[in-house]
């Protein structure tokens, strides 16, 4: 199986989709609304962003389209439904491992202060 660390890193786009999908199966604009509102508005991908991302995450093996839909009588039929992979799981928690260290390290430095929290900068 391939090792998590080799995915690494990940773009912002990739990892919140990676998120997103971590509630359960989705298709692609509801994927886009979750992003949204995972960052509270603060990240927004596009349609190409988002396709160009899932395309390579399923030649990866992170994602996989979903072979069932929720409810076919009550969905478009052109809609692709995806789901999050054993490995796509693992890349996530690898990378938000990193994240961890890299943060408990940044703040670690003079640059936050006594407080070490981000909250030291919202007065600079």
């Amino acid at each position: 199986m391939p090792d998590p660390e080799a995915f690494l890193p990940l773009t912002p786009a990739v990892f919140n989709i990676l998120l997103a999908l971590s509630d359960g199966e989705r298709h692609g604009y509801s994927i886009m609304q979750e992003i949204v509102s995972q960052t509270e508005g603060k990240l927004r991908i596009g349609p190409t962003t988002l396709y160009r991302s899932i395309k390579h995450m399923l030649e990866d093996g992170l994602i996989a389209e979903a072979d069932e839909r929720p409810d076919p009588d009550l969905d478009d039929e052109r809609r692709r439904y995806y789901r999050l992979t054993s490995l796509g799981q693992r890349v996530a928690i690898a990378w938000t491992n990193h994240l961890e260290q890299t943060l408990a390290m940044a703040r670690s430095k003079p640059l936050f202060g006594n407080a070490g929290s981000a909250q030291s900068l919202q007065g600079a």
